[in-house]
């Protein structure tokens, strides 16, 4: 199986972080490196030197048969074997080893009879300061790491900061919010530089402005016709009423009177879309309401009551509500249909082919039918609007068994 890393890990404040940690530490290793090396070449070198100084001091000493003074002497045993080699072969050179348990430094140079003049030099302050070198250079390292990862960390959350909310405000937009605004400070001054932010957050608001100038001419153009068409309507009513009974007067009847009930759901479907409905909330039971709807509907519909409620609710747009998923279960469905009353939660399911696909996935859609069914789409567009005006929620099911099965889940409080 594939490892799976944490979803936080894949946020860019995190992997900005990793970068400029893994990058620090890039820069301060060789940094430190490089300090290292030219520190410890100086230092040594220049032993070396005062060893060499030494070794040139005994070697005179030695050949006027003075003391050799302190740290000389003629093949000394702690002397390194390969230093003695080359002593020995006739040249002179220097070494850093370990002696008594200290670092030493030692140069030694040819004697006569084929012996080997040696001087130790005594390494442990530079060695010390070599170590005191690195200590300070892993110390400043990570304060310096530290320090950066803390800038880098809070220029990055900055930017991160500006990008989640330009995702929460398209979100929003999303929902259906579409006075959300983004309003990022840095784009709406010019003075400023504009970041690739700024760009991704004018873009999205000039989106949002423009889709709603779209949705609201829409919206006016849909309850402007509605409203218009309401007066001559009235006039084709009273007139169909005015025609002889016979088979043609039925069909301008029927005719007019579903061109009634399309212009009464625009216009209703134009309210919702405005927002601007107001709850006029009072306690209902909703058995006795359950059980009313389907009275006024004269559908065959059962009622089952399995535990009645007593909440506090809009009760003509619950009523809409179920109206209309009592009708599209009739009208889309088959019998027998079913209304469950469950607490605060109401089911209208019927037995027949079920809810298209697409309507389980993104809802109900208006002036969208399949399957050669009838009507315009509307019933549970209302139906969902209004639910959402009461603060319920209104969910679409296919059960396994077969049928359509919608859910209505009612909030404690409207």
């Amino acid at each position: 199986m594939r490892w799976a890393p944490p979803r936080w890990t894949g946020t860019l404040a995190v992997r900005a972080a990793a970068f400029i940690t893994v990058m620090c530490c890039a820069l301060a290793a060789l940094l430190g490196v490089l300090v290292h090396v030219s520190v410890t070449d100086q230092t040594v070198g220049q032993a070396r030197e005062a060893a060499l100084a030494r070794l040139v001091r005994a070697t005179e000493a030695y050949e006027a048969g003075d003391a050799l003074g302190p740290g000389a002497a003629v093949d000394p045993p702690g002397l390194p074997g390969e230093l003695r080699e080359l002593a020995a072969s006739g040249r002179r050179g220097t070494m850093v080893a370990e002696y008594r348990g200290r670092p030493t430094v030692w140069a030694a140079a040819p004697a006569d009879g084929g012996r080997v003049l040696a001087v130790a030099v005594d390494h442990s302050q530079g060695e010390r300061t070599i170590d005191g070198l690195d200590r300070a250079i892993v110390w400043s390292s990570a304060l310096a790491i530290g320090a950066t990862l803390l800038v880098g960390a809070f220029a990055v959350t900055r930017v991160t900061r500006r990008l989640h909310a330009t995702a929460r405000v398209a979100r929003r937009i999303s929902a259906g919010d579409l006075d959300a605004r983004v309003d990022d400070p840095r784009a709406k001054d010019p003075t400023r530089p504009q970041d690739e932010v700024a760009s991704v957050a004018v873009a999205l608001d000039s989106m949002a402005a423009s889709l709603q100038g779209r949705l609201l001419a829409e919206r006016r153009f849909t309850a402007d016709v509605a409203h218009e068409l309401r007066t001559p309507l009235t006039g084709l009513h009273a007139a169909a009423e005015l025609l002889p009974p016979g088979r043609p007067t039925e069909l301008v009847r029927d005719r007019v009177a579903a061109l009634r009930t399309l212009t009464e759901d625009l216009l209703e479907i134009s309210r919702l879309d405005s927002g601007r409905e107001r709850l006029e909330t009072a306690p209902e039971e909703l058995g006795a309401l359950a059980r009313r709807v389907v009275r006024g509907s004269g559908t065959d519909t059962r009622v089952e009551v399995v535990r009645d409620a007593r909440v506090e609710t809009d009760r003509r747009r619950l009523e809409r509500v179920l109206g209309n998923l009592v009708a599209n279960a009739h009208r889309h469905g088959r019998p027998p249909v079913v209304v469950t009353v469950e607490g605060p939660v109401i089911t209208v399911r019927d037995h027949g082919g079920g809810y298209p696909a697409y309507l389980l996935a993104h809802g109900p859609q208006r002036f969208r039918t399949e399957g050669g069914a009838t009507g315009h789409g509307l019933g549970l567009t209302i139906a969902r609007g209004q639910a959402e005006v009461l603060g319920a929620r209104l969910a679409f099911a296919n059960p396994p068994d077969g049928g359509a099965q919608a859910t209505l889940t009612l909030p404690d409080r409207p």
